[in-house]
């Protein structure tokens, strides 16, 4: 599909975003892919859950409250098509390590405490690992070795510059493109290709074979044994975002996995509830302590779908999908923190940010799972963008407005080009209303 930016993806995806005619488009996804399609028509919702109340806030609207010393401050590092870094495929090592280090450096001056690297985009890897093939984003083809090692030198620098390191990993994309032979010879998909379901222009491992899912945990799990990151982080992407007039090819698995299911919706939804739980349990045991973080889509279902959904009219819900009851794993705390995508102005009528945080916040109540909430700072200032993100100011009103709910612990910033480049200041505002002094991420 070639080098396309996460804004184009994102506004190409999310133009079905809204059912409603007279809705407008939103964002969507942590990194570049996104669709939208209506909503599996086969849902249903317990009688014996009540309908959630939203949570209060816990003080006057106006002005900027204070914060507890402890928060997460957060930015997502994207790899794939070389969206962040490195700046074009084929650099020198040298010149890939000064880029990392600049990013590191900035996210400093910027007075954050996290770095969100993504070190698997594309069923590869980013360290030298014996399940899969070096990315291509290195050195523009796959499984070349760059001569050095991006994730160890990641990890040493930022704790040496006192940021958590959370490692960023995609499960099931396999390649932006439908031609197995353009993977490297060594690639897993390649040696079982019955793993592998082309959709929708790309490759995806498929998720409903238990075979898939011990590999891809593997090979994930490779990275936490190696290294002391403080974290592993999962992205939108479980089930690929639905596309119109096609069909995600499941049928043999269903046939062979999902008998027990009422639908195949459901069964969906238990394999990425498996993969979730499974790799949870893994990161447990390979390096106790390691957290684990989901970046879902910031809707779950729209109330006119579910009660327990928000004020929204989305065309994507996470449940229906994506396959991904991220509600349960907040509720359940399978996760140790969720970061949902609430990439939406104040008072945009298809997804409100300020009903969005309410919505989490109470969904968050009562867990241990820590609630952050992902900022679109890459839409800040865009040619295209509506009015909202032509004020410098909209993202540090997001973050006054979140400081209201207890539960919200912090925010993470989509993606470190904008944060460098900030072209409307409106990074520059969020620091110097919020972060003038440092803060510890929670624990």
């Amino acid at each position: 599909m070639g080098r396309m930016s996460r804004r184009a993806f994102t506004l190409a995806a999310l133009s079905t975003l809204a059912s409603a005619p007279t809705v407008g488009t939103a964002a969507s996804a942590t990194d570049p892919e996104p669709g939208a399609a209506a909503a599996d028509p086969g849902r249903g919702t317990s009688a014996t859950d009540p309908v959630p109340v939203p949570a209060r806030p816990t003080g006057p609207a106006p002005g900027r409250l204070p914060r507890a010393s402890a928060e997460m401050r957060g930015v997502w590092i994207a790899t794939v098509v070389n969206r962040d870094w490195p700046s074009r495929p084929g650099l020198p090592a040298s010149t890939q390590r000064k880029e990392l280090i600049a990013h590191l450096d900035r996210a400093v001056r910027d007075r954050l405490n996290t770095v969100i690297l993504q070190v698997r985009p594309t069923a590869d890897a980013l360290w030298p690992s014996p399940y899969e093939p070096w990315s291509e984003c290195l050195t523009g083809t796959q499984g070349r070795d760059p001569g050095w090692d991006p994730l160890g030198t990641a990890v040493k620098e930022a704790h040496a510059r006192g940021l958590e390191l959370h490692a960023w990993c995609n499960p099931y994309r396999i390649a932006n493109h439908t031609d197995p032979a353009r993977l490297a010879a060594s690639h897993p998909a390649r040696r079982h290709p019955d793993w592998v379901v082309p959709y929708g222009g790309r490759l995806y491992y498929n998720p409903g074979l238990p075979a898939v899912r011990a590999f891809v945990q593997q090979a994930m799990l490779d990275a936490v044994a190696r290294y002391p990151v403080d974290a592993v982080h999962f992205d939108d992407y479980f089930y690929p975002y639905p596309v119109a007039g096609q069909t995600f090819d499941d049928d043999e698995a269903y046939d062979r996995y999902g008998g027990a299911f009422s639908s195949r919706a459901a069964w969906r939804r238990d394999n990425t509830d498996q993969l979730v739980r499974e790799t949870a349990a893994g990161i447990e045991r390979v390096r106790p302590g390691t957290r684990f973080g989901i970046s879902p889509f910031g809707v779950w279902r729209n109330a006119s779908t579910d009660p327990r959904g928000s004020d929204t009219r989305a065309g994507v819900e996470t449940y229906d999908d994506l396959y991904a009851d991220t509600r349960k794993w907040v509720r359940n705390h399978w996760i140790d923190y969720i970061v949902p995508q609430l990439y939406w102005h104040i008072g945009y009528a298809a997804a409100d940010y300020a009903r969005l945080v309410a919505w989490w916040a109470e969904v968050a109540e009562g867990t241990r799972t820590h609630l952050y909430v992902g900022e679109a700072l890459y839409r800040a200032g865009a040619a295209g963008q509506p009015a909202a993100w032509q004020d410098p100011a909209e993202l540090s009103r997001h973050l006054t407005l979140a400081a209201r709910y207890p539960r919200v612990r912090g925010h993470v910033f989509f993606a470190a080009r904008d944060l460098a480049a900030d072209p409307a200041g409106a990074m520059a505002r969020v620091v110097a209303d919020h972060y003038r002094e440092p803060a510890t991420p929670p624990r």
